[in-house]
């Protein structure tokens, strides 16, 4: 591994002294003052015609000999004048000729190849630099750390194709539920996305490739060839299904389905199956790649015929069942309308027991009231009373009862 850095320049390093701290001085006013002195200083700038004028006071050549740090001279503050030697003390190493900055900060890069031969190898470097190198220089030495080169390259390329990729999806959701007007079916067609890559998984883990870059690549085009073998799977089923129920559809497109599905697999990883067992360098690169087509269709067939029309079948029961619950909750809705009335006249009939018995029964004249109120008298009067009431709110209740029976479907 190598770095930038420099050390090819010899500087000189001041130290403020007991001396120099105690009186007051600090080491970024020197330094600041040992640069305008050896360098100059801008005193003023002014227009002439089309160019910018500038004066700068600097010291002769003649001042600027060996000794000159030896001979100056600095006013403290009590205004007197000290030799520069007496406050600090000047130690002569190697130093950096250029320093890198971008965006107001310094920059160190240090560089380093990996063995392309041996993958798992690069990749456990890479891990140990990500989780336990960088991390413990970053605690130590307070500085900000950035993976580039082909790390930065990789990961800028992830995260634009997972955009992309994502993009795709809605876009082929989009399409798709315009073609089959629904919004579930697409749902069905995208099922098959996440097992196919299961099948590029294992296949790398197989053949013990690391993901890369290459599988992405693949990724995308194996996602495209399923989704095109899972649309006409889908098509073919509600094809067949105007014409009988959906589960005998299913079966029938499955199976008529299998020859043209099993020979595009076939005719594509048979294509591609010698690359898997070629062992040149340039293959290498492509080989991620191939992997996830030929494992990724392999599996995605199985996927195809067997995992798409289980989730139609899955489908008409789901939609059985929220089918049963709209039509519940719509009974339940003239329900509870009926039921709002037969709460109604309920109350309205306790309301008119109550004003017509509540005073007598609190004051214990509860008979008294009654047989006076009624045509006859006696306790079977008030029962008759009761009876009559009760009557009139079971009846008044199996009256709406009835109707949103019978107005629901």
């Amino acid at each position: 591994m190598t770095d930038d850095l420099p050390y090819d320049r010899q500087e000189l390093s001041l130290s403020l002294t007991p001396r120099g701290e105690a009186l007051g001085f600090e080491i970024e006013n020197l330094g600041r003052i040992l640069r305008n002195r050896l360098g100059g200083v801008e005193a003023a700038r002014f227009p002439e015609g089309l160019r910018t004028a500038t004066i700068r006071v600097e010291l002769p050549d003649r001042e600027l000999t060996a000794d000159f740090l030896d001979r100056m001279l600095l006013r403290d503050g009590a205004g007197n004048y000290v030799p520069l030697a007496d406050i600090v003390s000047v130690e002569t190493r190697i130093g950096f000729s250029t320093i890198r900055r971008e965006n107001g900060q310094r920059v160190v890069s240090v560089t380093g190849d990996l063995s392309e031969d041996d993958p798992a190898r690069a990749e456990e470097i890479m891990n140990i630099l990500r989780n336990d190198v960088l991390p413990r220089i970053e605690a130590q030495y307070g500085v900000t750390t950035i993976l580039s080169g082909l790390a930065e390259q990789e990961r800028d390329f992830l995260d634009d194709a997972l955009l992309g990729f994502m993009a795709c999806m809605v876009g082929i959701y989009i399409v798709l539920a315009w073609i089959f007007a629904s919004w579930a079916r697409p749902l069905v067609v995208l099922s098959v996305i996440p097992f196919g890559l299961t099948g590029a998984i294992f296949g790398h883990w197989h053949w013990d490739v690391p993901l890369s870059m290459f599988t992405v690549v693949g990724l995308i085009g194996m996602t495209g060839i399923i989704i095109n073998d899972s649309i006409v799977l889908v098509s073919t089923v509600d094809e067949y299904a105007k014409e009988r129920g959906l589960i005998p559809a299913i079966i029938d497109a499955a199976c008529d389905r299998l020859r043209p599905v099993l020979l595009t697999t076939l005719t594509t990883v048979l294509g591609l199956a010698p690359l898997l067992f070629e062992t040149s360098s340039q293959a290498q690169f492509l080989k991620p790649t191939v992997i996830t087509l030929v494992y990724g269709l392999g599996f995605g067939m199985l996927v195809v015929l067997l995992l798409v029309p289980a989730v139609l079948a899955l489908q008409l029961d789901v939609a059985k069942r929220v089918a049963a619950m709209r039509r519940a909750l719509r009974a339940g809705r003239r329900l509870g309308q009926a039921g709002i009335l037969f709460g109604l006249a309920t109350g309205a009939v306790i309301v008119w027991w109550g004003l017509v018995l509540g005073g007598p029964v609190l004051m214990g004249e509860a008979w008294g009231w009654a047989n006076a109120i009624l045509p006859s008298t006696g306790f079977g009067a008030f029962l008759v009373f009761i009876a009559g009431a009760l009557v009139l709110v079971l009846g008044v209740g199996l009256a709406f009862a009835r109707a949103a029976c019978k107005a629901s479907p």
